[in-house]
């Protein structure tokens, strides 16, 4: 089930298309990043419940990922072969953006957190896989810069849309103390146009390769088709795994779980740490809140200006190191989050968060792709992110207890804690075997 052998250099531009998409799915993925423990207090959850609340996306990348993968790779339609996945992705998440803010309780809006991250992971996870598809072995790091250029881009506008439509636009964020903000309700919607048409614009401007062989393609589709195979596969895979993609596993595992803890209490942080709020209903909750998206939207900047210096750096130094210092960098940055005495110090922390933010999006894909056979593609990419998931599982369920147990419910803290467990997979880092494989193009 070969794609086409002989992919050509592609373009800036196209390589930019192509990647376009991912500026829409980051559109989705922040909103809910910046927003959604915050939506949880406005709803009623105390600290210690907040992990459990965002138990959904996990879950749901560990179930997706893997069946979207696994049948994108066996997909060829008029559409193409990742595409018809983007555009159903696209269609359920854009729904999920409009309904979401319109929670009127804690199970409604987790259960939508379901439902968006499910539809998020369709588009997502094929994406992924596209740059092998697409682009030659030299110009696959490219690829995924772009992916994390277009990802800083469209989280930067993402977090920060509340704050922009009351200070830029003056339209109005008050709320009662149990509603959700107008402003935080209009960016979703405005998110859900920007999640459709951003996919919709790389659906139609890139082609995909067909198989070489579409005989032999649809032979073996129909030889490995119906659900125990499907499954058979997929776990087979997933004790099969090349050595440098369970090496990277080991990093992710301890990467994921940093960030997750960043972006379940450092919103809320801000909100009690620096603003001094006391409870949802004052003023310097959602002032807190609203300044926390801009320091997630100013992370995202720092991503968007810093990732076309990835290829450049990992030219010269080699991807493994590269991601390494980076990590370090971001892991500092979390860090840092304690000695900050006041909102604009923040910002410190979050330009090393953006440093680590674009290597975690690109350097342990270009390294893993590399070792990865052509037609697997799909379902290898999905397996990869049972490391992203699986710790968030493991944070969802058992973290509320620490927090409330031996952190006090300090959200500080929590964040600060992410900052060590990206330290040590800097560590780790250093020890993953980046060496040229010997696969072929295919």
């Amino acid at each position: 089930m070969t794609l086409h052998k002989n992919k050509p250099m592609l373009s800036f531009f196209q390589i930019w298309n192509m990647s376009f998409g991912f500026f829409g799915i980051q559109f989705g993925w922040a909103l809910q990043m910046a927003n959604m423990s915050a939506i949880y207090e406005y709803l009623g959850a105390e600290p210690e419940n907040i992990p459990m609340l965002w138990l959904a996306a996990p879950l749901t990348g560990l179930i997706v990922q893997p069946i979207i993968g696994y049948l994108s790779d066996r997909t060829w339609t008029s559409l193409g072969r990742r595409k018809p996945y983007f555009l159903t992705g696209a269609i359920l998440s854009s729904i999920a953006l409009v309904l979401m803010p319109n929670s009127s309780a804690l199970w409604i809006a987790a259960g939508l957190l379901w439902i968006l991250d499910a539809s998020i992971n369709i588009s997502m996870e094929p994406f992924r896989a596209f740059v092998a598809d697409m682009l030659p072995r030299e110009q696959q790091t490219k690829g995924y810069a772009m992916q994390s250029f277009f990802i800083g881009l469209g989280a930067v506008v993402a977090s920060a849309l509340p704050w922009m439509l009351e200070n830029w636009f003056h339209i109005s964020g008050s709320h009662a103390a149990d509603t959700i903000p107008f402003t935080v309700r209009l960016s979703f919607y405005l998110g859900a146009g920007a999640f459709f048409f951003a996919v919709i614009y790389t659906i139609v401007t890139t082609k995909e390769y067909p198989p070489d062989n579409m005989a032999a393609f649809e032979a073996q589709k129909a030889a490995s088709s119906g659900f125990l195979n499907g499954a058979k596969e997929i776990f087979e895979n997933i004790f099969h795994m090349p050595k440098v993609m369970r090496q990277l596993a080991l990093v992710q595992f301890f990467t994921w779980p940093g960030l997750f803890l960043m972006w379940f209490y450092f919103s809320v942080a801000v909100a009690r740490n620096i603003f001094g709020a006391t409870d949802t209903q004052s003023p310097q909750y959602a002032e807190g809140v609203a300044w926390a998206g801009i320091c997630f939207a100013f992370y995202s900047l720092v991503t968007f200006l810093f990732s076309p210096l990835l290829p450049l750096i990992a030219d010269r130094i080699g991807r493994k190191l590269t991601h390494s210092i980076c990590l370090f960098i971001g892991a500092s940055g979390l860090w840092y989050v304690s000695l900050a005495s006041n909102k604009y110090e923040l910002l410190i922390s979050m330009t090393g968060v953006g440093i680590a933010w674009a290597s975690i999006l690109s350097m342990p894909y270009a390294m893993l792709v590399r070792h990865l056979p052509q037609e697997k593609m799909g379902i290898y990419m999905g397996i990869f992110n049972f490391f992203i998931v699986l710790p968030e599982i493991i944070a969802s369920l058992f973290f509320g207890k620490v927090m409330e147990t031996w952190l006090n419910n300090d959200r500080v803290a929590a964040v600060i804690l992410g900052g060590v467990l990206i330290g040590i997979a800097a560590f780790i880092t250093l020890f993953v075997n980046d060496t040229n494989p010997k696969i072929a193009d295919s």
